[in-house]
């Protein structure tokens, strides 16, 4: 169901990236905060590019790490970098197998209008796959400036954003060098969005449809 949880016990989520670290770096926290909060939850995380290569081991010790106590299902695709709409198919088959594998709760993909072309494109795969299920759009600061005005927000504490923030740096050493990756960044959105929903720290998410659960529908005709 595309339903805003009202504190139910949840089974299963997906999470998506098109590289390894876009899910860490865009909902790691929020990934803590759900394991945490629902032990043995199942996550069937789906990667494109990056197998066969030192970020798969990257990413699996990453999300291992980030989803605490939970049944982690991980698959990395070998799409090359910044080449996912030529790859559209192979991209479509691996999200439509992940959706034949799982009915989560709910889902963490890129945001449909990320300005990076292999995050835009995997988001679009995602809200079809995925039509009837709740789909969160995280975000990723990048050079190209696209961060917009999120309307969902996941509050974290500030023991979990420092934690984030320790796990990225210790999971991704290949990703140190480059001048976005630091802890001022990660920690300075972050602070942002927690003032934009009244807290010290959050992640935050767009949402392209949503069904509210204000009480009880009435039934046709009625």
């Amino acid at each position: 169901m595309i339903r805003l949880g009202s504190g139910s016990r949840m089974e299963r989520i997906v999470a998506v990236g098109a590289h390894c670290d876009d899910i860490a770096i865009g909902a790691g926290g929020t990934l803590l905060t759900l394991c945490r909060a629902h032990p043995g939850i199942r996550v069937d995380a789906l990667v494109l590019s990056g197998g066969g290569s030192e970020r798969e081991q990257e990413e699996r010790a990453a999300l291992e790490a980030f989803c605490p106590g939970a049944e982690l299902r991980l698959n990395i695709l070998k799409l090359p970098d910044g080449r996912m709409p030529a790859h559209w198919e192979e991209a479509k088959a691996a999200v439509e197998e992940l959706r034949e594998q799982t009915d989560p709760e709910l889902v963490l993909a890129p945001r449909t209008d990320d300005a990076h072309q292999d995050h835009r494109g995997l988001a679009q795969l995602m809200t079809t796959a995925f039509r009837d299920h709740l789909v969160l759009g995280y975000e990723i600061a990048k050079w190209d400036g696209d961060l917009g005005r999120p309307v969902a927000y996941q509050p974290l504490t500030a023991l979990t954003a420092e934690e984030k923030v320790r796990l990225l740096h210790e999971h991704y050493p290949s990703q140190l060098h480059r001048s976005w990756f630091d802890r001022e960044a990660f920690l300075g959105l972050a602070r942002i969005r927690g003032i934009e929903c009244h807290t010290r720290y959050a992640e935050a998410f767009a949402v392209t449809k949503l069904t509210l659960d204000l009480g009880a529908a009435s039934t046709l005709g009625d």
